[in-house]
């Protein structure tokens, strides 16, 4: 019954697992990190977990229940994020999905002339600025891995140009430990000091460990730099069913878990309380090509059952959607991005990344961007589900209008108007005949039309000039000192 003070609202969810599957997999995981466990390619980590009671044999790393579970009840169950002005931005917790750009493709296809071509830091800045201007982008990596630049500092130049072009929250990659500790200080300066940053967080660290259950030197080293600043980072090892996990997406979910959760024991055991996401990358490989099918939909499927384990921990969690397979923004670029933000979406994932990637990941787009926020405002529309109370059961509405009348005069019509409807900005509702005399248009004309708006119109809110002139000078120094450690081997 509702009562007239009252207000329900019920989101839109969808759950693939049931209670007794989660326990089933949260247990094999747990078994899985006892019995089999990882190899750590890192000394110091080896000599802290043997420290906290893992069984240590060479690389190999065993780690009791106990450990997970103790390292479990330290971890944040959940983070707030700010954009770089100190500006509450997200709150990565529960089933609240936030959605981000594609990062780290060799290629991008221009955002002006719609051509392929190595990503360069130019197409970086673009890829942020374009974000910026997008109110369904709500955070921002680095659009692609720059080509035109020495691999080893690029990062450093990735987050000048993003920083430079977006205020809205980043996550990053970091090439090499040398450069994440310097993103940090290049963030710190941004922030206006390293305790302003650690209280008001705007940029998270994705470190990758190898698929199936390695972890590098430098992937450790790089979890520690994140644990020791208490910054929040992202697991992100790929799972590729069938080639770096067992072919079943159950068996896949179980190994994405168990690699989270090493993960997480590395880095509270380095810094207890320090922000973890339980998370991964499911990757379907399609056997015919050997390239990524990020349109797959068994991609979603198990990011969501993933997700979901997660949440039965109360964890932070990581999604993929808004990418294609597709070479151009055609009917199938569409069909697979609406679908991967639609279901993981309505499966509650937090942190949802990759909205832009076309090509089977190999290439960034801004167009594919464009049209995924277009998406996600018709999902997030969707997702937030009906409001039912004495004011929106209309029953006042009803008997005033009475038999045979309309309701577009009236009061509550006005008022409820823009936030029931969603308003389109691309999809081409036009009667035909002003569509013809349009020339048209299709929805590549329209996204494009709209890339290139935002490019020559948009105005990223600016960084003061002395921020700017000292993260310029942090990624001049910090090139310099990576190259000289790489010369010297």
């Amino acid at each position: 019954m509702i009562q007239t003070s009252q207000t329900q609202t019920r989101s839109i969810e969808m759950r693939v697992l049931t209670d007794d599957q989660v326990w089933e997999i949260r247990q094999a995981a747990f078994e899985v990190i006892e019995k089999s466990g990882f190899k750590c390619l890192h000394a110091g980590a080896r000599r802290m977990l043997a420290g906290a009671g893992a069984i240590v044999k060479d690389e190999r790393v065993k780690i009791p229940r106990y450990i997970v579970e103790g390292c479990l009840a330290t971890v944040p169950k959940g983070w707030t994020i700010y954009d770089r002005c100190g500006r509450r931005a997200m709150e990565v917790e529960g089933r609240k999905s936030h959605y981000s750009t594609s990062t780290a493709s060799p290629n991008t296809k221009d955002a002006l002339t719609g051509e392929y071509h190595e990503t360069r830091v130019e197409d970086i800045a673009i890829g942020a600025k374009v974000a910026d201007a997008l109110p369904n982008i709500d955070f921002v990596m680095p659009m692609g891995s720059s080509q035109d630049v020495n691999g080893a500092v690029a990062d450093l130049y990735e987050f000048e140009a993003v920083v430079t072009n977006t205020s809205k929250p980043m996550v990053f990659i970091g090439y090499t430990p040398l450069g994440c500790d310097y993103v940090f200080e290049m963030a710190a300066v941004v922030a206006g000091g390293a305790d302003r940053l650690r209280e008001r967080p705007f940029v998270l660290l994705y470190p990758e460990a190898i698929s199936p259950f390695v972890f590098p030197q430098e992937v450790v080293d790089r979890i520690f730099i994140a644990a020791d600043r208490t910054m929040p980072q992202v697991p992100g090892a790929t799972a590729q069913p069938g080639a770096t996990s067992p072919m079943t997406l159950a068996g896949t979910v179980v190994q994405i878990t168990a690699e989270s959760l090493i993960h997480i024991v590395l880095a509270q055991l380095r810094n207890p309380g320090c922000p973890v996401s339980m998370s991964g990358n499911v990757g379907i490989l399609d056997m015919a090509t050997a390239l990524m099918a990020f349109g797959a939909p068994e991609g979603s499927l198990g990011l969501a059952a993933q997700a979901q384990v997660a949440q039965s921990f109360g964890l932070p969690t990581w999604g993929l959607a808004g990418a294609t397979d597709a070479k151009r923004l055609d009917a199938q670029a569409g069909i697979e991005s609406t679908f991967a933000i639609f279901s993981q979406a309505l499966a509650g994932l937090n942190l949802i990344h990759d909205v832009g990637y076309m090509a089977s990941g190999m290439a960034c787009s801004c167009e594919q961007l464009v049209m995924g926020n277009e998406i996600i405002g018709m999902t997030k529309r969707f997702v937030e589900g009906i409001t039912v109370n004495a004011d929106t059961l209309a029953r006042d509405v009803i008997d005033a209008v009475g038999p045979g009348g309309n309701f577009l005069a009236q009061r509550h019509t006005v008022a409820h108007l823009r936030k029931e409807l969603w308003q389109a900005r691309l999809l081409n509702r036009q009667p035909i005949a002003t569509w013809q005399a349009a020339g048209q248009p299709t929805m590549e004309d329209r996204v494009r039309d709209e890339v290139r708006k935002i490019v020559e119109t948009h105005q990223p809110e600016p960084l003061a000039g002395n921020i700017l002139e000292e993260v310029q000078r942090l990624k001049r120094e910090g090139e310099k000192e990576i190259l000289a450690r790489m010369e010297k081997g």
